[in-house]
Formats: C-alpha cells, sequence, structure tokens
C-alpha cells in the first residue's frame, strides 16, 4: 500500500468519546458519518463524505453487547464499498479474545471467528491494545499492531523505587506482562501470585511467590472483568505483608458488582484506561481512569506514514 491519502476518522457511538479524543490529539476534524437504529433496533450506518482513495481508521471497542462488533463491521464494509484506500479497524479492546484456544470439547475458537469477521468485512489491517493472547495476531492474514498500554501508565508511575516496590502478576499467565512492566519502570522486582480458577470469573489464592513483606506491592494485569481475581491477590499480598497494594490494568470491564468488591477491598488504587468506555461513567475514589487518545493517535500517525509503530514502546 503506498501513499494512501488524507486520514479520516469515523467510530460506532460505543467508542465515540474517543473517536473526539484522537480527533483533537491529531489536530484532524471527524470524518461526517452517522450510526442509527431502524424502529425495530437494527443498525444502519451512513459514511457523509467521500472517503475515495483515502486512509480511513474506525475506531470501536467490541465487548458486548454484540451492537458494537456489528457497528463496527458495517462501518468496515460502508467504507470499503465507498473505495476507500485503506481501512484500519482500531479495536482498543478486543472482544472474546479469552476464548482463544479449544479448551474444552465441543466449545468454538471464539477470537479465531471475530477475527475472520473483521477480516471478511474489508479490513486492511488491525490496530489493537493490550490483547489478552499474543497468538490472536496469528489469527488474522492481515497485518495486525498490538499496542501496550505501558506508556499510558509510565507517566503515572514515574516514582518507583525498587527498594520499596514491587510488580506482581496475579497469575502465572501474566507473569510475561508483569515482567516487561516492571522493567520500562525502572527494573522493580517482581513477584508471582499463585493461583486456581475453579470456574470462570472465580479465582482462588493458593501461595505468594516472591518476598512482599513491607513492600508497596502493583498488581499488573491486562483486563479486570468482575473484579475477584485482583481482590484475592490484594487479600493475599497483605496477608503476607505487604505495605500496600495498587492495581494497574488496561481494560476495566468491572462486570457485576466489581466496583463494589474494589471499594471493600484491601487495595488502595486501581488505575485503568478509558479503552472500555463504560469506566468513563463512574466517579470512585480509588478508581483513577487515563487516557489512551494520545497512543491511539501517535499510532494512527505512525501508520498512516509508514513508520514504526514499535519504537512507540523503545
Amino acid at each position: 500500500m503506498t501513499n494512501p491519502g488524507e486520514i479520516k476518522l469515523i467510530s460506532g457511538t460505543h467508542s465515540r468519546v474517543l473517536l473526539e479524543a484522537v480527533s483533537k490529539y491529531l489536530g484532524i476534524d471527524l470524518c461526517d458519518h452517522e450510526v442509527t437504529r431502524f424502529r425495530d433496533g437494527e443498525i444502519r450506518v451512513q459514511v457523509k463524505e467521500s472517503v475515495r482513495g483515502h486512509d480511513v481508521f474506525v475506531i470501536q471497542s467490541t465487548e458486548p453487547p454484540s451492537d458494537n462488533l456489528l457497528e463496527l463491521l458495517l462501518l468496515v464494509d460502508a467504507v470499503k464499498r465507498a473505495s476507500a484506500k485503506r481501512i484500519t479497524a482500531v479495536v482498543p479492546y478486543f472482544g472474546y479474545a479469552r476464548q482463544d484456544r479449544k479448551d474444552q470439547p465441543r466449545v468454538p475458537i471464539s477470537a479465531k471467528l471475530i477475527a475472520n469477521l473483521i477480516q471478511v468485512a474489508g479490513t486492511s489491517r488491525v490496530l489493537s491494545l493490550d490483547l489478552h493472547a499474543d497468538q490472536i495476531q496469528g489469527f488474522f492474514d492481515i497485518p495486525v499492531d498490538n499496542l501496550y498500554a505501558t506508556p499510558v501508565f509510565k507517566g503515572y508511575f514515574d516514582n518507583l523505587d525498587a527498594n520499596e516496590d514491587l510488580v506482581v502478576a496475579p497469575d502465572v499467565g501474566a507473569t510475561k506482562r508483569a515482567r516487561a512492566f516492571a522493567r520500562r519502570l525502572g527494573n522493580v522486582p517482581i513477584a508471582l501470585i499463585d493461583k486456581r480458577r475453579p470456574e470462570p470469573n472465580k479465582a482462588e489464592v493458593v501461595n505468594v511467590v516472591g518476598d512482599v513483606a513491607g513492600k508497596r506491592c502493583l498488581l499488573v494485569d491486562d483486563i479486570i472483568d468482575t473484579g475477584s481475581t485482583i481482590v484475592e491477590a490484594a487479600k493475599a499480598l497483605i496477608e503476607n505483608g505487604a505495605k500496600e497494594v495498587r492495581v494497574v490494568a488496561t481494560h476495566a470491564l468491572f462486570s457485576d458488582d466489581c466496583v463494589e468488591k474494589i471499594e471493600k477491598s484491601e487495595i488502595a488504587e486501581v488505575v485503568v484506561t478509558d479503552s472500555v468506555p463504560r469506566v468513563l461513567t463512574l466517579n470512585h475514589d480509588k478508581i483513577k481512569v487515563l487516557s489512551i487518545a494520545p497512543l491511539i493517535g501517535d499510532a494512527i500517525r505512525r501508520i498512516h506514514e509508514e513508520l514504526s509503530v514499535s519504537s512507540l514502546f523503545i
């Protein structure tokens, strides 16, 4: 793909706030478009200005309900049929990413199906943020840029002390993420929570691996759903002598009574991004929300100018 036209920014209704923030950051006017409903609830989209020959970025997180995904697909199809030169699906939170393998008999690989749908709709490339499983990039036969939220958090946690602070992985699967996070924030040491999950959305802490006594602990994960994992992990850390527990996570799903669990827990603070828009409606002393608009904006500009995206993390 060479010399695409100017950048055109659109989004579904779900990610409209993020779209406006990215537009403001880049200093680019929004592409005129609308997403409406017929009386029966059926989605209708229309792009109201020419995108022929241009570089179109469609921003939409795809967590449930399924309308979020469907809006993304319909918008991609609309700009494809309008002869856009290149279409990038910007999916800050990639829904169904936790169903990335066949872990039981007769279950779908849902993440692969979603990848197929996005690609078949006419997407040229995908830009996402902290995919739950790195292998999802391989589910696509088009380029995928998987951003990391570390640059967003780095400024907020720029005062970590390797002698006082400890980065903690809430489970074995998060160890790689925690290690990378600790390295970028000044080579802070890490610890690990050994847990088991008897069923979805339930976690039981078995052991704390590492000396956390007297330390300020920073639990690092990609997703907070019901909050059970981080609440149980924080409790275990305090019981093992930790002085303080804070949590950092990219995607704040905050399902069910998650916020209430956080309020009643040992956790001092939860720092998340606005990749999932519902977090913007919260007003809670323990929850801090950081914007991903500058990170997404920088990535969009680099993709448009055919520059390296990975250099954002050096």
